[in-house]
This record gives structure tokens, sequence and C-alpha cells, in this order.
């Protein structure tokens, strides 16, 4: 027995000297943690709206440093609890642990974990996660060299700060905004103990991928908390019944921004490169949050209900579901996250399918029945006649949305695309911005890239020439058909129409406009001259090659952007000046420290004018006609006020949808189309299609309009309650306008142009 204990006392002195020769050899060969008294990590690049909403990180790490006296209480107590509660009592190693996970690695057996906060600090800083002896002896070294060098506070400061928590979260500031949606000094008991879990297994304890398991640690960590005397037995069972709502992609609440941020992204990186990245920038913009969800919320509606009017194309994928649970459980998950959710609309994997009814299951095993109205948009789908890739059963991937009242409903995605942007008219500032239905799926920013045909919403730039050529909105017209023979033409004859098919005779500009008579447009613009108002346009910041002097450009046959549209009408909407777009306000940086200050400026001074003020209050006044009893008669029926104005587009085909309005202190316009342009449908209008996405964003954001009305200006006169240029007025004050045409003396389009007019034309 003697003998016994001599071997082991020399053998573990033995091992002593080992591991003692062990460290002072690798003490010179430790990196310096100097840098670490002065914490400075990576930190993304950060995008928040004018009242301080975050719309977007970009960076390899999400991460906002947090001082260790801004984390809240509960929330190091809830990390402790779990991770290392003698923290402050230990010097940073525990070495019966070590010897417990020693035992366990050499019998092969699951680790207990004895890692310090401070030893996951120098191994997730500085080493690599291998496990040997090798990195442990390091690991040890640098959590001594460390307490020694740095405080508890520091310590722990930066181990809150450092630790990746999942969804490309690292520091619990961040987590609590990608798991919650909150500042980190909002939250509770119980959101505190889920982010504290995640440590461990960033991927296993995610609550949004795997809530139950999340919420099976939760429940521990709370009661390790309430053990500790961290909480009372009341917060325990208090934080144990609340309800957790997780921030996701679906969540109604969250502020979707992605072409926006994306947008500053590249403005940024611009001006700093690479260090756009890493030095931790915050940009605040321009944008309304609560106008930003408005526009985005209504575009996805406008589009999801012209998609609910289409032909169902079936379900995007087929799977056979093993008889094993688990392995059905397993497919579905995989599967579900090659089809991921877009915004509200879910993907779902088919269980049981019928005419009556249909059941499906979420990624999260979630199961959802569906019946009644919620499979009118996919009846076709569902019907024994349907060709097999169309057909809904058993398997089939397929979209679900939950409607206002709660019910369910399978959708498909839209093919078809819209964009949305409002400006402050009087200094260019973007209130908000929504370039597509969805970022993840399509990152074309329409706003900014399309380049597509106005339809009649040009129309008021054309009627703008006309007024400063003598023509006023009661100048009569006659809405009667045009006709160019092959003569004129050097090819086929042809004759514009009204989209009606109808012709209503003589009538005023202020009507015309109202109903959007193409034959008065055309008329229009042969009095004003192509060339004439092709320099005219270029005034409202519409390119000059993109608009040909050609009759064409009365309907609106040339390319604009949305961006573009938007700064034109708000030329209208301040009184004639062109603004340019503006979205950046500041940058800062980590600390806050102001490091650019651009805030959107007042245009107002009378030479920065490009139209002259009395051109843009009767052009208003005419658009309040479209508004009020036009085309878009039901924008002041549905807002119930007088003081908003715009002009409705439809292409040729119905190729385009458009509404470009606004209100004196906010223009926006929407436009919804195919990418590759295509009929939207032979009933389908900007009035239609447009107006009512347009509608449902002023809803929201006309609560802060205040009720304007514009006073005429000193140099317009009043003749049977319309307006005209004094110097135009004939003897009974009206101006008129020659019914007939000179077709042969009209500029026309050189031959490569002509089929592409002939197409606009052509029924």
């Amino acid at each position: 027995m003697t003998w016994a204990m001599v071997l082991l006392a020399a053998g573990l002195f033995c091992l002593l000297m080992v591991v003692g020769v062990a460290m002072v050899t690798a003490y010179p060969n430790l990196p310096d943690i100097s840098d670490l008294a002065d914490y400075k990590p990576k930190l993304p690049l950060r995008v928040f709206t004018a009242d301080g909403q975050l719309m977007g990180e970009f960076g390899e790490e999400r991460r906002n440093l947090t001082p260790i006296e801004e984390i809240p209480q509960i929330m190091k107590d809830a990390v402790l609890s779990i991770e290392d509660n003698r923290f402050y009592d230990h010097g940073g190693v525990d070495y019966v642990g070590i010897l417990r996970a020693g035992i366990a690695n050499i019998g092969r057996l699951k680790s207990q974990g004895a890692s310090t906060i401070t030893m996951q600090v120098a191994r997730n800083v500085y080493l690599s996660s291998e496990k040997t002896y090798t990195r442990k002896i390091y690991e040890i070294l640098l959590t001594y060299k460390l307490e020694h060098l740095l405080t508890k506070d520091q310590i722990l400061e930066i181990y809150m700060n450092q630790i990746f928590l999942g969804n490309r979260a690292y520091g619990f500031a961040s987590a609590a905004e990608s798991y919650f949606g909150k500042s980190l000094k909002d939250i509770t008991i119980a959101e505190a103990a889920m982010l504290a879990g995640l440590p461990k297994a960033p991927s296993a304890f995610n609550p949004i991928v795997n809530p139950k398991r999340a919420r099976s640690r939760q429940l521990y960590i709370i009661e390790r908390m309430e053990e500790n005397g961290y909480i009372t037995a009341r917060q325990a069972t208090q934080a144990k019944a609340e309800p957790l709502a997780l921030k996701t992609a679906s969540n109604k609440k969250t502020l979707h921004a992605e072409f926006v941020a994306e947008t500053v992204r590249q403005m940024v990186f611009a001006q700093y490169g690479q260090d756009t990245y890493t030095r931790g920038l915050n940009v605040y913009t321009t944008i309304d949050s609560q106008e930003q969800m408005a526009a985005y919320q209504a575009l996805r509606q406008g589009l999801m209900d012209y998609e609910r009017r289409q032909i169902y194309r079936g379900p995007e994928k087929f799977i056979t579901l093993p008889n094993d649970p688990k392995l059905a459980e397993d497919l579905i998950d995989e599967t579900l996250e090659d089809h991921p959710d877009n915004g509200d609309v879910m993907s779902a994997v088919v269980l049981e399918a019928s005419s009556k009814k249909v059941v499906v299951v979420r990624q999260n095993s979630e199961q959802i029945t569906i019946t009644g109205a919620g499979l009118s948009p996919v009846e076709s789908g569902l019907s024994d006649k349907a060709p097999a890739a169309k057909r809904i059963r058993k398997g089939a991937v397929v979209r679900i949305v939950q409607l206002p009242k709660g019910q369910w409903e399978i959708t498909q995605l839209p093919e078809v695309e819209g964009a949305l942007v409002a400006l402050t008219p009087q200094t260019g500032a973007i209130r908000a911005l929504v370039g597509g239905f969805d970022f993840a799926k399509n990152k074309f920013n329409h706003v900014t890239q399309a380049w597509r045909q106005p339809g009649s919403s040009f129309k008021p730039f054309v009627y703008s020439a006309a007024l400063e050529k003598g023509l006023s909105p009661a100048t009569m017209v006659n809405d009667e058909p045009l006709f160019f023979d092959g003569g004129v033409t050097g090819g086929q004859p042809w004759e514009p129409k009204n989209y009606d098919g109808k012709f209503d005779g003589p009538m005023s500009l202020r009507t015309a406009l109202a109903k959007s008579k193409n034959m008065v447009s055309i008329r229009v613009l042969q009095s004003v001259g192509p060339r004439p108002a092709q320099e005219w346009v270029t005034r409202f910041g519409f390119d000059a090659d993109k608009h040909p002097p050609y009759l064409t450009m009365a309907l609106g046959a040339g390319s604009v952007t949305v961006m573009q549209m938007a700064t034109g009408y708000s030329v209208f909407a301040n009184g004639g000046y062109l603004v340019s777009p503006h979205l950046i306000n500041r940058i800062t940086d980590y600390k806050d420290r102001l490091l650019v200050d651009s805030p959107p400026v007042e245009i107002n001074d009378a030479s920065q004018r490009v139209i002259p003020q009395r051109n843009a209050f009767v052009m208003t006044s005419m658009m309040q006609e479209v508004t009020r009893s036009g085309t878009a008669a039901r924008a002041q029926a549905s807002l119930k006020r007088s003081d908003i104005f715009g002009k409705t587009g439809t292409t040729n085909d119905a190729m385009d949808a458009w509404f470009a309005g606004y209100h004196p202190q906010l223009a926006a316009v929407v436009w919804i189309g195919y990418d590759t342009p295509r009929k939207l449908g032979d009933r389908e209008t900007g009035g239609g299609l447009s107006l009512p996405v347009w509608i449902q964003f002023m809803e929201t954001a006309a609560r802060n309009l205040s009720n304007s009305v514009s006073a005429p200006p000193a140099d317009l006169l009043q003749v049977d309650g319309d307006w005209i240029y004094p110097e135009f007025a004939g003897d009974n004050g009206i101006s008129s306008l020659d019914n007939e045409v000179n077709d042969k003396a009209q500029a026309l389009p050189p031959e490569e142009e002509r089929n592409r007019i002939l197409d606009l034309f052509r029924n």
C-alpha cells in the first residue's frame, strides 16, 4: 500500500513537472493580449431610420458594442448562472472542472464543461476550438494573463460582446435585436434566459429554428437563476409563463427596409471601402419607420391581391415523405430550408389534401388546417383533373399566408414585381422606399434600376409644356380619331386609340387629362412640338435621350425610373423646384462621434426654379380633377380629403401599371409590372393595380400631413372658374387649339423606331 502511494505521488509529481515545463515553454509564445485593455472588435455597418430604428447590418459579424455598465443586470445574472456562477470569486481557472473534463475525455465520455468565462474569452479571441491538451495549456496560460491584465468587469464585457449567438449575431446586444427586435436594456427575465442558453450551442438552441430545445434550456436557466438567488420564486414562475414574441421575417412588426439598407451600403462603401464593414459606422437615414412599414405592407398586399387573380402554377416541389415520423420530420425541415419564407408568405409541406381540406406542416412541426375560402386561390390545383405537376397532394411544397382575420390561405409567390418610393418634395428626403416584392427573392431595386415606360402617368409633363405655349385647362380639344397613312409612317398605316376605344368629341384639357384621353394628348403634343416638349421634360429630371421627340411621347413611350417619376412629380408639389433624392442624414462612429452631417436642405431660391410657380399651380389644379372625378377618383373618395393630386398610367397592352401622386408635403409613386415585360391582364390598369397600393400607403402617411390650400400666384387669370396665363387670353379669355392635324408636318421616328410605334398604337 505504501509503495502504491509512493508510486502515485511520483506519478503526480512527474505529471506536474511535465505540465510545468510545457507551460514555461509555451508562455513566451503566447499572443500579446494588451490590445484587449482597449477592446475594439470588428463592428458592422448599421443603418437606421430617421427615428432610430435599425434597418440593416453589414459585416462579417453582427455586433453592437455595449459597455458593461449598460448591460442590464438581469442579462449578466442569466449568463453567470449557466456559464460561470463563481466568476467573480475564482482566479480564472476552475481546477475541479478541468480535472472532471480531463477524466471524461480520457474515458471518452461526454464532457461536463469546465471552461470559465475567462477561459472562453481566451479561446474565442485567440485560440482555435480544437480539443487538444496543447491548446488547453495555452488556454490556461492565456486565462492567467487575462486575469492579471484586466478586471473582472472588463473580461465579462468582452465575453458578452464577443460570443457568437447564432443568426450572425455576436454579443448579447445584437442577439436581443436579432431574436426579439428590441434593445438589450428592454429585455425581460424570460428573454434573458433564452439568450443565455445560446452560447453552448447557438444552432441547437436557436429559438426560431428549434423552439422546443430552446424552451427546455430556457426553463433550466430560469431554475438556475432562482437557485443562485438572482431572482425570486415568484419571478421564476412568471418568467416561465411569459410568452416570447420572436422576431421573424413573417412578423408584421418587423421593419422591412432591405432595399434601403443595401442602397446605403453601396453609398458608404464608395466612401470608406472595406472599412465599411469593420469600423462600426452608424448611418442615420431620412426614412420614416412608420411610412416605410406602410409602404412595404401596401405593396406586398397589392401584389398578392393581383396574384390571387392569376392561375395557380402548381407547387414549388414534391417530396416523398417516409413512414418513419422522425425521418419525415428531418426531410421536411431540410426541404423547407431550401424554400425559405418570403416575409409573411411562408413555405409548408402538404400532409393531406382534398378539395375540401388541406393540412400542411411548417418547419417547427406546426400543423395548419386550411379550408373554405382559404383554398380558393388554388382551386385548380385541388381538382382531380389537374396535371400531376400542378396538383396539390401529399409531399407538395406550397405557400401559405395568414389573412387579417386569422384564417389561413394557400397561395403562391408572385412573379409580378412592384416598387414604391415617397419623397418630401421640398428637400428630396426619401421617406419610404420598397424596391420589390421581397429582397431575398429578387435584389433588383425597381425604384432606381428599372427603366420602364410610364404610359399616361407621363402626360402631365406634356401638358405642363403646353401651358407655356398658350394652352389652358379650359382649352377645347377634339377627342376624335387620328389616322396616319403609310406615306407618312413609311410603313403600315396606323391609328392610335383611347384606352376604352371610345371618342367623346370636343372637351377641355382638364377633362381630357382626368379621363386620360390619348387623342387629346397627341394633339396637345403636336401643338407644342415634340422637340420643345423633349427639352421641357428634362426640367423635371428626365433624360432627353430616353424620350425621343416623336408623337409617342404624348402617351409615355419613353423610359423612366420610379425615382425619376417621384422627383418629377415633386416639381409640381413644391411649386416648381427640382430636388435631388436625399437618403443619408448623418454618419457616426461606434462611439456616436459625428463623421458626416448632411441633413436635407429645403430649396426655396427663386433662381433654382425649373418651371414657373403658376405652371405647377395649374397642373396641380388639373391633377386634382384626376383624383376627384377622373381615373383616380378612388383616391379622394377613399382618403376623404381633396388636397391630393396625381395621374394613373397604363402602358400599351397593360405591361406597366402606375400611379404617381402627391400632397404638397409628400410625393409618392407606385409601379407594378413583370421584370420581363408582358401583359398584366386585359382588365389590369394603373387605377386598378397601383392606385390601391398608393391609397393604402397614404392612409398611414397622410395622418401627418396638414390640410393644404394653396393660394393662386398673382400672375394667373381666372376666367369662368378656370386658370389661364393672362398673356395668352383671347377676346373671350379662353385659348383654343385648332382641331385639324397637319399630319405630314409632324416629325416622325426614323425607320428603326417605326415598328415599336406601330405596336404602341395598335389595339
